[in-house]
């Protein structure tokens, strides 16, 4: 099954991906719908593709299929995007500890790592019973713990962009900044 992306013709084989990781509650999705508007690309948020295929939220995924059949699942849909280009992907919080798939996508884009500390995330956000990993536990506990697993992967990002400083609006100009620029 092909992800819901744009139209063959809008996705541009050989233009970079420009891939944004970082802790849940980030603001991947957010940041990466809004560049992909401003530069004309398709946007792929991984969770909500794999909610859409498999029929159930990932909080219900996880607790019936379990992290490890997600992460199969995340791998497939990495596997299956980084045969095409030019889009603005949004993987979950925890791809980045997936060596594969990361190294697919590192030789199909550029990856941006949208950084914010356990505290900052915590702060923004909304909504923690959807998010398997953090639901149950204490946010900052469980959003610290995922901190210290995979900072070092996430400053291996190509670019870092602090959301700490920068606003929304520098951000998205950011990411758009760097879909511009030439590979």
């Amino acid at each position: 099954m092909s992800p819901r992306l744009a139209p063959a013709a809008d996705v541009k084989t050989g233009v970079p991906h420009l891939v944004l990781v970082g802790l849940p509650g980030v603001g991947k999705t957010t940041i990466g719908r809004a560049a992909a508007k401003a530069l004309g690309r398709p946007f792929l948020d991984f969770d909500a593709e794999i909610e859409r295929r498999e029929g159930m939220p990932l909080k219900e995924l996880f607790r019936v299929m379990g992290e490890d059949h997600f992460r199969g699942l995340e791998h497939a849909l990495t596997a299956e995007v980084s045969a095409t280009g030019g889009m603005v992907l949004a993987p979950g919080g925890g791809w980045i500890t997936q060596t594969a798939s990361v190294e697919l996508l590192r030789k199909a884009g550029r990856i941006i790592y949208l950084r914010a500390s356990p505290e900052a995330v915590a702060r923004r956000l909304r909504r923690v019973e959807t998010r398997p990993l953090l639901a149950g536990r204490d946010p900052l506990v469980a959003l610290g713990d995922l901190y210290a697993k995979r900072r070092a992967l996430y400053e291996e990002a190509d670019t870092v962009l602090d959301t700490e400083r920068l606003s929304r609006h520098e951000l998205i100009a950011g990411v758009v900044e760097l879909g511009s620029a030439p590979a």
